[in-house]
């Protein structure tokens, strides 16, 4: 069996062939929808207090989810996308949850470096200084190596890579080369290669390491820059997918989860909150898995011979506005494992 939780109970959830998707919300107390409970974070309400913290790709996905928690501990926050609907919807909601929260955005595609920099000039000319920098964004398609044209191949490593450089080039020059401050890359789980993929893993491998180069280069100015590579998640990009095969792979992602599920928006969120903390003042250059230990065992065929968790596995999901991936409300997910 399968067990997911997505309630701020933290309880458990057995999904089996009986299950339906309502009786699931009914048995966690779900509070989904309650909008009135605002971001229940793990982590001291005004951590973030005073400070500006940019999140690109924050129109969806979990970098939405961040914005949200950032916003519920306090911080100033800006966002940057390419689509404004998407990121006024999500100024409402944080400007909604949150009553006096300051919120701005600018529209930039992250892959053009004069429109990265002019939305960076106007935050810090209307906004100062920018404290924390959440590089979020980005994207790919399923394809198998053999298919990838070079332009793909390329589009995909200028969202993925060039993108999160320029941006982190562009705070540095302007806020955080004099002021320091806190880089947070989200790259993947690539490790072991990322079959049908192989675009967006050299292109997050290439992340990393611009990480750490990062971390050791802007050292002298007080800059701490490390990354979060998320696993496999019950976030809403689940559901952008059309490719058949991609399709009928999702719905088994568990089964290379040693925890025995995906994991949750809140919950790559949290990693990079912790990060953004003085708490971490002491950790530079490195990468924080979130993945349930899938990367631990996905290339052993002697991995999938270890039994996966049945208990005390469940998920910590604190936003309140998340909503779960149509794809892994499928009756192919709600079976015995």
């Amino acid at each position: 069996m399968l067990i997911i939780a997505a309630s701020d109970k933290r309880l458990p959830v057995q999904l089996s062939d009986s299950a339906s998707w309502e009786e699931i919300q009914g048995h966690t107390g779900n509070h989904k929808g309650d909008h009135t409970m605002g971001y229940q974070s793990v982590f001291r309400p005004g951590i973030f207090a005073g400070k500006t913290i940019l999140v690109t790709g924050a129109g969806s996905g979990f970098g939405r989810c961040i914005a949200h928690e950032l916003a519920a501990l306090g911080a100033n926050i800006l966002m940057m996308g390419r689509t404004e609907a998407k990121l006024a919807t999500v100024k409402a909601e944080i400007e909604g949850d949150n009553p006096g929260a300051q919120c701005d955005y600018g529209c930039a595609d992250i892959r053009d470096d004069a429109a990265v920099n002019t939305v960076i000039e106007r935050f810090v000319a209307e906004h100062g200084p920018i404290h924390g920098l959440v590089n979020n964004a980005g994207g790919q398609f399923p394809s198998a190596l053999e298919n990838i044209s070079a332009n793909g191949f390329l589009a995909v490593v200028r969202t993925n890579l060039l993108g999160g450089f320029l941006v982190s080039k562009a705070v540095f020059l302007r806020s955080m080369k004099e002021h320091g401050g806190s880089i947070v890359n989200i790259t993947a789980d690539y490790f072991g290669g990322m079959p049908r993929m192989a675009h967006s893993g050299a292109a997050r491998a290439g992340m990393e390491n611009l990480t750490m180069t990062m971390a050791v280069e802007w050292a002298y100015a007080g800059v701490r820059v490390n990354a979060v590579a998320p696993g496999y998640l019950a976030s809403s990009g689940l559901d952008t997918y059309e490719d058949p095969e991609m399709l009928e792979c999702i719905p088994h992602f568990p089964e290379s989860v040693p925890l025995n599920r995906v994991g949750t928006e809140s919950e790559v969120s949290s990693a990079v909150c912790f990060l953004l903390t003085e708490g971490a003042s002491y950790v530079n250059g490195t990468t924080l898995r979130v993945d349930g230990g899938s990367s631990l065992c996905l290339s052993s065929p002697l991995g999938r011979k270890i039994p996966r968790a049945q208990r005390n596995n469940a998920a910590y999901d604190g936003f309140h506005r998340a909503t779960f991936p149509r794809i892994l409300q499928s009756k192919n997910l709600q079976r015995d494992a």
